[in-house]
């Protein structure tokens, strides 16, 4: 008997020989368990690689440009309220508020008189009328100039430019509000009162607030 036999036991359950008999693990068994890794790695993978497809097709941006950030909402809510700021026009004086003076720069006479006459009739007050001085005398070749402080830019120049079409704007360094209407060799009279009327409503009416368009970025 074989000290590898347990005593008592004999027959079919005796063993001989002098070694132990290798007990080896099943193949079968390991094999499973790495199909079985394997098979979830290449469903992971299989799932990511979909979801990158779908953002490619769909567009994954969409959701996020259709809620935009809270930092976008203030700088679209800033440039709003920057337009509409800027489309606010300045206060326009009335023509009784403004003071005309008005020179012939001409070789005809009588022809300031006669357009302060109608500028008087059409509510604009009339300060002095008579001949041009010498920078402009005979230097004046289209329909006329109208000349005043820096201030009047956006006032009294073009309030008083709806009564002559064509007039240059030129403004100087006088610090008074009264403005000049220099008559050219191309004057021939004013503009008619009802065109006057309805450039001066226009003028008047403020500039449409743009429409933003298109995808903005912040």
């Amino acid at each position: 008997m074989s000290m590898l036999t347990p005593p008592g036991m004999g027959g079919k359950y005796r063993i001989t020989g002098d070694k132990y008999p290798r007990m080896r693990r099943p193949r079968g068994r390991r094999r499973i368990v790495l199909a079985i890794i394997a098979s979830t790695a290449a469903v992971g993978l299989i799932g990511w690689g979909t979801l990158q497809l779908i953002d490619v097709f769909t567009g994954g941006d969409k959701a996020s440009a259709a809620s935009p950030a809270p930092d976008c909402d203030r700088k679209a809510s800033a440039s709003a309220e920057a337009s509409q700021t800027r489309s606010k026009p300045k206060p326009l004086p009335k023509p009784g508020q403004i003071t005309v003076n008005v020179f012939n720069a001409t070789p005809r006479g009588g022809l300031a008189k006669d357009t302060a006459d109608e500028l008087k009739k059409r509510g604009f007050a009339i300060g002095k009328v008579g001949n041009a001085t010498k920078a402009f005398d005979k230097k004046v070749k289209g329909t006329g100039i109208l000349l005043g402080a820096r201030s009047a830019t956006g006032t009294a120049l073009p309030v008083l430019g709806t009564q002559l079409a064509g007039a240059e704007h030129r403004t100087d360094g006088r610090k008074g509000g009264e403005v000049d209407l220099i008559l050219g060799d191309k004057f021939r009279n004013l503009a008619k009162k009802k065109d006057a009327d309805t450039a001066l409503a226009q003028l008047a009416k403020p500039a449409p607030t743009p429409t933003p368009s298109g995808k903005k970025n912040c």
